[in-house]
């Protein structure tokens, strides 16, 4: 196994009910813990406008910390 570090900021914001979620990839697994659900992050791809996933409230807590607006 190998590691890597990404190289560039991730833009996320929260998950909210209203927003529409049928261009946003959630994770079987995701699915089966509830998600989406409070706490959950929505991610986006900086350079593909249709690629959006679900950040599980866990892992962005493990694995992010905010740097800016």
């Amino acid at each position: 196994m190998a590691f890597y570090r990404k190289k560039q900021l991730q833009e996320l914001i929260p998950w909210v009910e209203s927003l529409p979620m049928e261009l946003v990839s959630v994770s079987h697994t995701d699915k089966e813990n509830g998600s989406p659900k409070k706490g959950d992050m929505i991610a986006f791809n900086p350079n593909s406008a249709t690629d959006i996933w679900l950040v599980a409230e866990e892992f962005y807590l493990t694995n992010y910390e905010w740097v800016s607006d």
